[in-house]
């Protein structure tokens, strides 16, 4: 109901300059979940091939502590295996649904092509030092900040990362939205994020004076996407990530044949 509300609300056009610089990020690729999967490399493909600025995607770990692209704790919603995935080794998971990239073809297919958005998921880490040692590995080519932030909803999962300075982190509010908001303040991290409806222009400014960005999801319309624009939203997650930007170069590509 609410994104209907938005979709219907007409907003003002934010002009072509700002259309250019927005930053659209498809969150967990382009899929529909039954020819193409979330967080595979097809979904993330068709982000890439669209054009969107960004990927967002979600890693967890396997039992011999290897870093792997997918959003739940097991195989059963995205792929009907029942299989988790802090419960096998890699070869096993591999074995059982290829389709389950590994966090390293990520870096490798997009890191650089595209900003990364990386969520932290909330689970046990069994030897964080280690973990550590392979997110910097894996991370090594990329440039924080530039090229890559890791985020969460489950802000203290944050705090096991050591590699990075905070500015690369972003919680992700859901309800929580003034405690993570004031703890992004305080520890000096790189912004936060949190749905468009709920991440307000009172919030949006206190982030903006500290030199923080922001981002909101899921705008899924033409008027939700203008109407985070004009409040000066930075990073914009959508489902629809595609289908916005086309949105956007239509426009641009309008604007230059005039």
């Amino acid at each position: 109901m609410l994104d209907g509300f938005y979709a219907l609300w007409p907003q003002p056009f934010p002009g072509n300059e700002r259309l250019r610089q927005c930053k659209i990020i498809s969150h967990r690729g382009e899929y529909d979940n039954h020819t193409v999967f979330e967080n595979t490399l097809p979904a993330f493909d068709s982000a890439c091939d669209a054009g969107v600025w960004g990927l967002e995607c979600d890693i967890r770990w396997t039992k011999d502590l290897q870093p792997v692209v997918i959003h739940d704790p097991d195989l059963n919603r995205v792929f009907n295996v029942d299989l988790k995935v802090a419960d096998v080794k890699l070869e096993v998971l591999r074995a059982e649904c290829p389709k389950v990239p590994m966090l390293s073809e990520v870096i490798q297919n997009y890191g650089q092509k595209l900003h990364l958005m990386v969520e932290i998921k909330a689970e046990t880490y069994p030897d964080p030092e280690r973990q550590n040692q392979i997110l910097q590995d894996l991370f090594a080519a990329l440039k924080p900040r530039f090229d890559y932030h890791l985020i969460s909803l489950a802000v203290e999962m944050l705090d096991l990362i050591t590699f990075v300075p905070a500015s690369t982190f972003m919680p992700i509010a859901l309800w929580n939205l003034d405690r993570f908001s004031d703890l992004a303040l305080r520890k000096k991290m790189g912004g936060i994020a949190g749905h468009y409806y709920l991440l307000n222009n009172s919030i949006l400014s206190k982030h903006r004076a500290a030199g923080q960005k922001a981002g909101t999801g899921y705008p899924g319309s033409k008027n939700c996407l203008f109407r985070e624009i004009n409040r000066g939203v930075e990073w914009i997650f959508s489902n629809n990530a595609a289908e916005l930007q086309a949105i956007v170069r239509r426009i641009i590509e309008t604007d230059v044949k005039l």
